[in-house]
């Protein structure tokens, strides 16, 4: 009997009989995971390199087997052109394909969207629930009011990238006049209010001179703004402005000769560097999750494949932390079944690519090493890594621990019955 059961077990594949008898043995499968974002349009260009950075960590946990057990992880793209709507009918389509992950980060109007859709059919659907990976829609409401249970975002939020990016600017005592302009739609507002009131606890003498907000991805010339920043006299920008809309005001400040300082959340996205160049040099700043020159191999060993593989720039590191969660967790369950996966994945820890990152329990917000970093010339040493083969990358001014961003949750987490 005994080596009757090795050999089904050397089998493996024999089914439900062989499975009983041999329970250790996990069967590998695909985790497919729905990447819902741009992918035509003026925010295009990023989300490509977006769906690239999800496929890319994809391939490494797939070829390193980070699951432990085999499991294979496929990330499929679907253009949601920015939409709420079109966002929506894409999560019809692909709980009809039996779909049951979820990435997207560009808007939070959209990731608001899917949030209360998500939660909405995972209530109906019992068995059949969906995990959202929220990777860059940064709205802080996302892990406070509407907090959910199926929501786990990868990306600091808002409000603990202002708590860190004013912190930094106050010390500087030549910042007086600041402009504040950002796009209109939640996350824009959410970061043009945590400027202000930050800025008043810190730094009370700072003026702010001027605010705007404009459509997000609908602006093509942004020089009437460029043209509005000078004339308020502003030393110093705030912009949570991301994709486009960032790389076509740097471009138009460029051409206008501004010479204000920039101090952004997204400067180092697809666009930005080559419309900054050596214009943006020791002026552009962002508050970041990641910094690309900080010599660890880990992160050097992707930048180096990314760029190989595509030709491209690697500056989603919270996309590999997504992929890590959902195969620590998937390890540690023993299960790809979103709700098992959910259920490991609260207060977990995983290694990123610069350091130790919590998924917070209490609502679900990653808890991570935060940077300032500055646009600075490369010299293939201390600034090893450009972008966009401008000869110009980022130097890291500042690290921010974890305690030092984070921030309370007013989130009253409402999780499934056991």
């Amino acid at each position: 009997m005994k080596a009757f059961r090795l050999a089904l077990c050397a089998a493996a594949a024999v089914g439900t009989f062989a499975g009983a008898l041999c329970p250790s043995i996990v069967h590998a499968e695909t985790v497919k995971i729905a990447w819902i974002d741009p992918l035509s349009g003026l925010m295009g260009a990023l989300g490509q390199n977006q769906l690239r950075s999800w496929q890319y960590a994809a391939d490494l946990a797939n070829q390193q087997n980070w699951s432990g057990n085999g499991t294979k992880f496929e990330v499929v793209g679907f253009d949601n052109k920015v939409s709420p709507q079109e966002s929506l009918t894409i999560l019809k389509q692909i709980t009809d394909q039996g779909i049951r992950y979820v990435a997207q980060g560009d808007g939070s109007s959209v990731g608001m969207a899917l949030q209360d859709a998500i939660a909405k059919y995972n209530d109906r659907n019992p068995g059949k629930e969906i995990i959202y990976l929220n990777y860059a829609a940064v709205d802080p409401d996302m892990t406070n009011s509407k907090c959910n249970y199926w929501h786990f975002r990868l990306d600091a939020n808002s409000d603990m990238k202002m708590e860190a990016l004013t912190s930094y600017l106050a010390k500087d005592q030549s910042i007086k006049k600041v402009y504040l302009l950002n796009q209109n739609y939640s996350f824009g507002h959410q970061v043009a209010r945590a400027a202000k009131e930050y800025l008043k606890r810190k730094r009370p003498d700072i003026q702010v001179v001027g605010e705007d907000l404009h459509p997000l991805a609908q602006v093509k010339d942004f020089s009437p703004y460029v043209a509005k920043i000078r004339a308020s006299g502003a030393d110093t920008v705030i912009t949570g402005n991301w994709g486009s809309d960032l790389a076509l005001l740097i471009r138009a400040s460029k051409d206008a000769g501004l010479t204000t300082n920039f101090y952004t959340y997204y400067a180092g996205t697809t666009g930005v560097p080559t419309a900054m160049g050596a214009s943006g040099a020791d002026r552009v700043k962002v508050i970041s999750y990641f910094a690309p020159n900080d010599g660890n191999a880990k992160t050097s060993a992707v930048l180096d494949g990314f760029k190989k593989k595509y030709n491209d720039d690697f500056f989603n590191a919270d996309v590999y932390t997504g992929i890590a969660f959902l195969a620590k967790a998937i390890k540690t369950s023993g299960s790809a079944e979103p709700a098992k996966v959910a259920k490991v994945m609260e207060g977990m820890t995983v290694d990123g690519l610069n350091g130790p990152i919590e998924m917070r329990k209490t609502d679900h917000q990653a808890q991570q090493t935060l940077y300032v970093t500055t646009w600075v010339k490369a010299d293939g040493k201390k600034i090893k890594y450009d972008q966009e083969n401008t000869g110009y990358g980022w130097r890291t001014d500042v690290t921010l621990e974890p305690h030092l961003a984070a921030q309370p949750t007013s989130c009253q987490m409402k999780r499934p019955a056991s």
